[in-house]
């Protein structure tokens, strides 16, 4: 029986490139389609890394408001080579550059008659239902004798909470109550020792002679003044953040 002959005719050059075309079309279809998956994931983390840090400068925004009403710091430079040191206690194991007092939520105004008379004899944190209240020791630690200064700036406000502010501060049992200028003229506030300086600076201090081993404590006491003309409606709400920073002028 004779075989039946079957002819495949082999196919075309132009039918075998627009194969190789089909081919080389779907690869490139794949690439581009696991291209633009890794684009997608990239552009996805992108933006979770966006919320991220959207969110982490809200918090340190809020925190810096809420949480850093008080933060008293010394030159690190000043620490490690010549010994100047902070502590919340007089006896201190660990040199310190940084101190950050606590929070008080929600204060409301009050009169200065009402905070303690003893307010300066706590260490730390310490502060009342209406007022915050900190105190430190600056310790030199070092073997010279050295001079010093130290400045309270008001680093933060919002809605001129400053109008009605007083700022004690205490400096080895001396007391020397701040507060801004009269809003209505010149001149300090009856219940002020002395006006801030600035717009943007507190009070100034300079200490001379400050010899090894020796401590000095310092109490802030913070509140509204209820007495204040300018302790008005349009301040509730308002935030302060104030900073003291010390550093050495001159070492013998």
């Amino acid at each position: 029986m004779a075989k039946k002959s079957t002819n495949v005719e082999p196919k075309s050059k132009d039918t075998h490139k627009t194969d190789m075309r089909d081919v080389l079309e779907l690869r490139r279809t794949a690439k581009e389609t696991k291209r633009y998956k890794v684009l997608m994931r990239i552009l996805a983390l992108i933006i979770l890394i966006l919320i991220i840090l959207i969110a982490i400068g809200y918090a340190i925004s809020y925190f810096y408001n809420k949480f850093g009403s008080f933060t008293v710091k010394i030159d690190k430079y000043d620490m490690v080579q010549q010994g100047l040191t902070l502590s919340e206690t007089p006896d201190y194991t660990i040199a310190t550059a940084v101190l950050n007092a606590g929070i008080v939520y929600n204060m409301t105004n009050i009169s200065g008659e009402d905070i303690p008379d003893n307010v300066d004899q706590i260490n730390g944190t310490h502060n009342g239902e209406n007022y915050i209240a900190y105190t430190f020791y600056l310790i030199n630690s070092g073997d010279s004798t050295i001079s010093y200064s130290g400045e309270m700036n008001i680093e933060n406000v919002t809605k001129n909470v400053d109008e009605a502010i007083r700022i004690a501060v205490y400096k080895n049992g001396k007391k020397t109550v701040y507060g801004k200028t009269k809003s209505s003229g010149g001149g300090k506030e009856s219940d002020c020792d002395s006006t801030f300086l600035s717009s943007t600076i507190v009070m100034r201090e300079l200490r001379e002679k400050f010899e090894p081993k020796a401590k000095d404590k310092y109490t802030v006491v913070i509140w509204l003044e209820g007495n204040d003309p300018d302790c008005l409606d349009n301040i509730v709400g308002g935030t302060l953040k104030l900073g003291m920073n010390f550093h050495i002028t001159e070492t013998t």
